[in-house]
C-alpha cells in the first residue's frame, strides 16, 4: 500500500509542476483504501475547499452522515520542516478547534490529540524526492498503520457537564466566526452578492446600526451555535445539522428564518463543514440529561444561567466585557424579585404581587432570562398557594405569556433565553403550544427608532420582531422594570433616542469636573426605565448595582430627576434603599 503510494507520490513531483493539490488525490486514495482494507466501509474523505492560507483544514475525513472522524492538514513535500509549520498560527488554530488531527507534507505525518502531538511517522524521506527526484522507499510502515488507525478510531467523547460542553462549542464557534464566516463576506463583498452579507444587511438595518462586519461574523456564528443547541434540546433521535430547522420552535421566527439558510440553503461548503462539526458535539452530548438534572429533579446549579457566561469567557471575552455580560448570582435574583413581589402587595395595593393579573414585567437587557424565570416561578407558586393546581395552565397562558416581557440586543442569550423558559414552563406544568410565544424580544432597549419592513427573503421575522418590541417600548404600559444592565464606562450603544434622554441626568452637573459615569450603558438603563414609567404612570424599578456607585451617581445628576417622579417611581437597588 505504502509503495504504491510514494511513487503516486513521486511521478506527481517529478513530472515539475506540482502544487500541494496536486497531491490530494493520491493521498484521498490512500486513506480510502486503509479504511477499506481495516472494514471501515463508511469511510468518506472529503477535500475541503480552501480560498486563503487560513480557513479551514484540507480533508475532512467522516463517515458520510453524522459522524467525524478527523482532519488533515497537508503541505507540498517540498517542505520539509513541519516543525515550523506546527508553529504558526493556522496550526495552532487547528490544533485547538480540532481534537483529532493529522499535519502531513505527504511524507511525514504528525497526529495531534487535543493539541497535543501523540505520533510521529516518517514514510519516506524527502531528499530522496526532492533532490535525488526519484521514489523514496518506504519506511516504518508498521508505525504509520498504527498512526492511521489510531487517527480512524477517534470519536467524540460524550460531554454532560455544562462547563464542559461550552467549551467545545466555543471553539468552534470561534473557528466559524474568525475562518469562515469573516472570509466569506470579504468573498461577498467582491462579487456584489450572496446570503451572507444580505443577512449583514438585515441585521445592521433592523438590529444593530453600528453592526460592523466583524461584529456580525460574531454575532451571526453565536447565532448559529445557539440555534443548534436549542435545536439539539427537541431533538429525540438523533441529531444533525439538517434536523435543526424542523426542531426549531415556529415562535422564534428569526432563528427559524436564519435556519431555513442553515439546515437547507446553498451552505459555502467551508461552512457546512464547520456546523456539521458542532452538529455532532450537540448530538453526542445528552442535552436532554443535563437539563433534566435541574429542571426537573433539581440538582446542582442551572446549567443554562451559567451556560452563556462559560461560553463567552472562553469564547471571547472581550465581547463580554464590552456588552457587560456577567453572571447574576441566583441568590441576588431572588432577592430582588422577591423584594418587588412584596413592594406590590404592600404599596401598590397588589395582593397577589406577581400572580396580579393586571401586573405587567420587563426586563430591559434579559440575557439569558435569569430575572424573568424568576418572576414567572415566583408569579405561580403564589397563584398555586391561593388559587390551587386547577387553573395553573390557564394562569400561565393568559397572564405570564401575555403580560412578561424581555428585550435583548445579542442573539445568543436571545435563543438560550427563549430555550430557558420553555423548560421552565414545563417545569411549572406548561408545555407550550405552537401559537405559544414567550415575549422576548430581539431589539436595543435604546433605540426608538421605527423600522420600515426588510424585503430581505428569509429575514422579514427581524423587522417584525422589532415593530412588536417599538410598540412595547411606546405604547403598552408596564408596571415594574427590573433586572441587571451591562455595565460599560466606554459606551457603544448610543442612539440619538438614549443620548438625548441623558441629557435629563446631565444638564444639572455639566460644570462638573467629570460626568462620564452618566454613561455608562447602566446608567442608560436606568434612563429608559426612568423615562418609561414616568409616560405609563406608577410604577417599581429594580436594578441590581451597589450602594456606592448608584449614591454617587445619583448626587452626580440623577437625585434632583428622580425625586421629581418620587411619587410615581420606587427604586430598589441590590441593598434595598
Amino acid at each position: 500500500m505504502l509503495k504504491i503510494y510514494l511513487k503516486q507520490i513521486a511521478d506527481i513531483a517529478i513530472y515539475g509542476d506540482a502544487r500541494e493539490e496536486s497531491y490530494y488525490p493520491v493521498l484521498k486514495d490512500l486513506l480510502n483504501e486503509h479504511g477499506a482494507s481495516t472494514g471501515k466501509k463508511n469511510t468518506h474523505i472529503t477535500i475541503l475547499p480552501k480560498k486563503t492560507e487560513g480557513g479551514n483544514p484540507d480533508f475532512r475525513v467522516w463517515d458520510g452522515k453524522l459522524h467525524i472522524t478527523g482532519y488533515i492538514e497537508a503541505k507540498d513535500p517540498t517542505v520539509e520542516n513541519l516543525d515550523k509549520i506546527e508553529d504558526t498560527e493556522q496550526l495552532k488554530i487547528y490544533r485547538h478547534t480540532f481534537p483529532n488531527l493529522i499535519l502531513t507534507n505527504f511524507l511525514e505525518f504528525r497526529l495531534y490529540r487535543n493539541g497535543v502531538l501523540t505520533d510521529k511517522v516518517l514514510v519516506g524521506r524527502p531528499l530522496i524526492l526532492n533532490k535525488v527526484k526519484t521514489t523514496p522507499p518506504p519506511e516504518k510502515e508498521p508505525e504509520f498503520m498504527q498512526l492511521l488507525e489510531k487517527f480512524f478510531s477517534f470519536s467524540i467523547p460524550n460531554v454532560y457537564d455544562a462547563k464542559t460542553l461550552a467549551i467545545e462549542l466555543a471553539k468552534r464557534t470561534r473557528f466559524l466566526k474568525d475562518e469562515v464566516i469573516a472570509q466569506e463576506l470579504r468573498e461577498e463583498q467582491l462579487s456584489g452578492k450572496g446570503f451572507i452579507r444580505g443577512f449583514y444587511k438585515a441585521f445592521r438595518d433592523y438590529l444593530i446600526g453600528s453592526l460592523t462586519e466583524d461584529e456580525f461574523s460574531d454575532l451571526y456564528a453565536q447565532t448559529i451555535t445557539y440555534g443548534l443547541f436549542a435545536a439539539r434540546s427537541r431533538c429525540d433521535n438523533g441529531f444533525n445539522r439538517k434536523l435543526a430547522y424542523d426542531n426549531i420552535p415556529q415562535t422564534i421566527g428569526i432563528l427559524k428564518d436564519v435556519f431555513q439558510f442553515v439546515s437547507w440553503g446553498s451552505l459555502p461548503p467551508q461552512m457546512e463543514w464547520i456546523i456539521d462539526d458542532i452538529s455532532e458535539i450537540l448530538a453526542v452530548t445528552d442535552i436532554h440529561k443535563l437539563l433534566h438534572q435541574y429542571f426537573h429533579e433539581g440538582k446542582g446549579k442551572d446549567p443554562i444561567i451559567h451556560f452563556y457566561e462559560t461560553f463567552l469567557a472562553q469564547y471571547d471575552p472581550k465581547t463580554r466585557e464590552m456588552r457587560g455580560v456577567y453572571y447574576t448570582p441566583e441568590p441576588v435574583v431572588s432577592y430582588i424579585v422577591r423584594s418587588l413581589h412584596s413592594i406590590l402587595k404592600e404599596q401598590f395595593n397588589r395582593p397577589d404581587g406577581f400572580s396580579d393579573k393586571n401586573v405587567t414585567v420587563l426586563d430591559p437587557a434579559a440575557g439569558t432570562l435569569t430575572f424573568l424565570a424568576e418572576t414567572a416561578k415566583v408569579a405561580v407558586e403564589e397563584f398555586v398557594i391561593k388559587y390551587g393546581e386547577g387553573g395553573r395552565d390557564n394562569f400561565i397562558k393568559d397572564h405570564i405569556l401575555k403580560n412578561f416581557y424581555a428585550f435583548e440586543l445579542m442573539m445568543a442569550p436571545y435563543a438560550v433565553g427563549h430555550l430557558k423558559m420553555s423548560f421552565l414552563l414545563e417545569e411549572l406544568g406548561y408545555r407550550l403550544a405552537m401559537d405559544d410565544r414567550v415575549k422576548l424580544y430581539l431589539t436595543n432597549t435604546l433605540e426608538m427608532e421605527e423600522l420600515p419592513e426588510t424585503q430581505l427573503p428569509g429575514m422579514s421575522s427581524l423587522s417584525e420582531e422589532s415593530h412588536l418590541a417599538g410598540r412595547l417600548k411606546k405604547e403598552h404600559p408596564i408596571l415594574v422594570i427590573l433586572g441587571n444592565p451591562p455595565y460599560s464606562v466606554s459606551s457603544v450603544n448610543k442612539s440619538n433616542f438614549i443620548e438625548q434622554e441623558m441629557n435629563v441626568y446631565k444638564e444639572d452637573v455639566r460644570t462638573e469636573r467629570n460626568i462620564q459615569p452618566l454613561s455608562d450603558d447602566y446608567i442608560k438603563f436606568i434612563r429608559f426605565a426612568h423615562w418609561k414609567i414616568d409616560r405609563d404612570g406608577k410604577g417599581i424599578i429594580g436594578m441590581i448595582t451597589n450602594n456606592s456607585y448608584l449614591s454617587g451617581l445619583i448626587h452626580r445628576g440623577m437625585r434632583k430627576k428622580l425625586l421629581d417622579s418620587f411619587n410615581e417611581i420606587y427604586i430598589l437597588n441590590l441593598h434595598g434603599n
